[in-house]
């Protein structure tokens, strides 16, 4: 056995005694795990891809992550389209609002990871693919996704 299997071995008897047999487990993000990485609010939109069964009581459940990405990018686009909003700092106002969140740190977050001032007017499709992966981080704390599964729920927005 070599030293890397040996110390594995080690810490997982460890674990299993320090817990009493049990095994550990990690949970994750509540949007992880709603598939909902965004932490859409459920406002009874019937958005495409919920879970048939929507145990959670404050954000909704997807039946897998690219729905929740879809709904993160039409969301976005319709904040440019619908209300006007086209900068970085005008997104995550309106996102998440001042009230819950401290929206200047999410915003020059945002904006770093798009490579745009947060008051600096964009096209918001153009940069979805930087936005939305910030977004996810910022939200979860976390961005677990490949830029596959990313592409793949921002082209379900436009289909």
């Amino acid at each position: 056995m070599n030293k890397t299997s040996l110390l594995l071995l080690t810490t997982v008897l460890l674990g299993l005694a320090l817990t009493g047999g049990a095994y550990m487990t990690v949970r994750q993000p509540r949007g992880i795990r709603n598939n909902n990485p965004g932490n859409i609010e459920n406002n009874g939109i019937p958005w495409n891809g919920l879970s048939q069964d929507q145990t959670d009581e404050r954000f909704y459940q997807f039946q897998k992550p690219e729905f929740g990405i879809r709904a993160m990018a039409r969301i976005l686009n319709n904040y440019q389209i619908h209300h006007g909003l086209n900068t970085v700092r005008g997104l995550i106002d309106r996102w998440a609002p001042p009230i819950e969140n401290d929206t200047n740190s999410y915003a020059e977050h945002i904006a770093h990871a798009a490579g745009v001032n947060p008051d600096q007017p964009i096209e918001v499709s153009e940069h979805l693919n930087q936005i939305i992966p910030a977004m996810i981080k910022h939200e979860n704390g976390q961005q677990p996704y490949s830029a596959d599964t990313i592409q793949a729920g921002i082209n379900m927005a436009y289909a």
